[in-house]
């Protein structure tokens, strides 16, 4: 699927191409840009509200499972595989997706917002193997991809850093960075959108008298003033007992009365125990059995049962602390 970067795109269609060439399969090149653009709006209007988006969630949505699975069915194809890290199972109740084998490199958390159907379509024939097994496979077969680094980049951005492409591309007001505990001003922040809750590095505001310039954190940030408040230190601010969650996804079935299960708040985060009451108009509220530290609006918070299969996820949409 060719994207909007034009600089990676024509590295990833070249690579494709040689290992189709290996592996004696046909290779068909589809033009996604379009679907793409959904995916970067969503992304810089997110930031731009104070949010901060995930775009890999949208774009399996939009585009990977969305546009291409309609595409497969042209081909008369009766299933598609990706290399995401989940596993499909199938079973009387239907069609389930659950965590990978190698929980390091699990993606489900990515796969929230797809729909059951969806997922009944689809092959992810990496989900019960390491990230080392599927390494290895590459190497012992000499793939092209065998010495491919892995890469953390936004898709759409190539190597530009996000703070390089806002800047560039969509230029804030500098604003004030005011401590929440005492409501001091202590410098000014370079556009609201590059901050993230409980970031720590880059606020430049070290060497004030009677602090420690290493232990600032940013705490919240008010859109309306332009004001980005931080903490020295841990405080109360920084947690959450309980939180909103709008347009939430039902991969399984929507259970018909409040559970207990286990919450991701954020991809790289070990699971919260949670209580889920059921709201109308696709919003849950999660209650948290231990408060939880920066968590974000803007972010996807998924939920797994006990044995990890996912129920679907929604975005965080407001933060309680009660």
């Amino acid at each position: 699927m060719r994207g909007e970067n034009q600089q990676t795109r024509q590295e990833d269609e070249n690579r494709v191409k040689e290992l189709c060439d290996k592996l004696d399969i046909d290779c068909v090149v589809v033009d996604y840009q379009d679907h793409m653009k959904i995916v970067k709006d969503y992304f810089v209007n997110e930031y731009l509200a104070g949010r901060t988006p995930n775009p890999c969630v949208v774009c399996n949505k939009e585009v990977k499972f969305k546009p291409f699975l309609d595409y497969m069915q042209t081909l008369s194809a009766d299933y598609f595989a990706t290399g995401h890290y989940a596993i499909v199972e199938h079973n009387a109740n239907g069609t389930i997706l659950k965590k990978a084998t190698d929980k390091d490199k699990d993606q489900s958390y990515f796969l929230c917002k797809l729909s059951n159907q969806q997922i009944s379509k689809v092959l992810f024939p990496l989900g019960e193997l390491t990230k080392q097994q599927v390494k290895q496979i590459a190497q012992d077969n000499n793939l092209i991809t065998k010495n491919t680094k892995e890469s953390y980049d936004v898709c759409f951005l190539g190597s530009q850093k996000f703070k390089d492409f806002m800047t560039k591309n969509y230029p804030e007001k500098a604003g004030n960075i005011v401590d929440v505990k005492t409501n001091t001003i202590l410098g000014q922040h370079t556009g609201i959108s590059k901050y993230t809750i409980g970031q720590r590095r880059g606020l430049n505001i070290g060497g004030k008298n009677g602090f420690d310039a290493d232990r600032w954190f940013v705490v919240k940030k008010d859109i309306a003033t332009n004001t980005l408040y931080v903490s020295c230190g841990e405080c109360e601010e920084m947690y959450s007992t309980s939180c909103l969650v709008k347009d939430f996804n039902w991969i399984t079935k929507k259970p018909l009365q409040d559970f207990d299960c286990f919450a991701k708040l954020r991809y790289r985060q070990q699971d919260q125990k949670v209580q889920v009451k059921l709201l109308d108009d696709d919003k849950v509220l999660l209650k948290f059995y231990t408060k939880q530290r920066a968590v974000t609006v803007g972010q996807f918070a998924v939920l797994y049962s006990e044995d990890g299969t996912c129920y679907g996820g929604g975005t965080i949409a407001e933060l309680f602390n009660e």
